[in-house]
């Protein structure tokens, strides 16, 4: 549930950051854990609210958790027309359409199969950045890594089974969302890398657009709630200050302390986390095929993340 900008930060120097109050490990854990359960929570969210509307609630909670923080450290939106318009772009790939994706792929699919669906989002990065990115290179080792995650999907899919009792339009959905983040991200590092502000000012910017868009199509295509459902509406609230705001930035504190890198494998245990969470808690069921291709998928995504030696 990647979502948001860090290829544009300025570091600050080691020296000058103050030494976190809890373990790295603990907040990897935590972090593993809301994104893990963020599926769950779609899910239950959908079961009381239409999906423009758990989409435009879960980005409000996220949103106010990041005004709150830049409001103590006293951070300040960026500045630039030009800045504002590539960071709506950025909004829409990274957290309005996909975030919209994924709450509509769970009206027909087990959040189970959603949260597998993420996790070939490095598998579409690393497709895309050969056609994209001139600098990031193809090795062996890479390209057969996209081929491996690729058949994880098949077998997660049962694609020797004729596709067999899935919903075809809601898994579709769940790849497109996952699909839709390398190509933000590619945008962001193509238009917003260097620009000098920090990353938690530039996310607190790219939430409040992609809430401003949700708030403009949601009223078109589901009008507002006609009653207030209380469970669902909980589980939006810890959908949007959990799983969006607060997780980033836990991740930006990751990514600053302990590198992208290993920030970033959090990826490949949310889909066993979001597969624990449906079959215990919402009673989803589980065929073989969904661990073994999730296994599949998780080791070809880990491949393509391999660089050479001195990249």
């Amino acid at each position: 549930m990647s979502s948001t900008v860090t290829a544009t930060p300025v570091q600050s120097p080691a020296l000058s950051r103050p030494r976190p109050r809890l373990d790295w490990r603990l907040r990897f854990g935590a972090l593993s854990l809301i994104w893990g359960f963020s599926f769950l929570l779609i899910k239950v969210g959908t079961e009381g609210y239409a999906p423009f509307q758990v989409t435009l609630g879960r980005l409000l909670f996220g949103t106010a958790v990041l005004a709150a923080a830049m409001a103590v450290k006293r951070e300040k939106l960026p500045r630039g027309a030009r800045l504002w318009g590539h960071m709506a772009v950025a909004a829409f790939f990274l957290n309005a359409l996909p975030f919209s994706l994924f709450a509509y792929s769970e009206l027909t699919i087990p959040s189970t199969l959603a949260g597998i669906c993420n996790a070939t989002s490095p598998l579409w990065g690393m497709a895309l950045s050969l056609v994209a990115l001139s600098e990031d290179r193809p090795t062996r080792v890479r390209v057969a890594g996209l081929g491996l995650g690729f058949l994880g999907v098949l077998t997660v899919l049962g694609a020797w089974q004729g596709f067999h009792g899935l919903d075809a339009r809601g898994t579709a959905m769940a790849l497109l969302a996952s699909l839709s983040y390398p190509v933000g991200w590619i945008y962001v590092r193509r238009t917003l890398a260097g620009t000098g502000n920090s990353h938690l000012s530039m996310t607190g910017a790219q939430l409040l657009l992609a809430t401003l868009q949700l708030a403009l199509v949601t009223p078109l295509f589901a009008g507002f709630p006609t009653h207030v459902s209380p469970l669902p509406l909980l589980a939006i609230a810890a959908l949007g200050a959990l799983g969006t705001g607060l997780a980033v930035l836990i991740q930006y504190g990751l990514v600053a302390e302990v590198g992208p890198t290993t920030a970033q494998m959090v990826t490949y245990f949310i889909p066993v986390i979001a597969t624990a969470a449906g079959v215990a808690i919402l009673g989803e069921s589980l065929r073989w095929t969904t661990p073994v291709g999730a296994v599949i998928v998780l080791a070809g995504a880990a491949l393509t993340q391999v660089r050479r030696k001195g990249a």
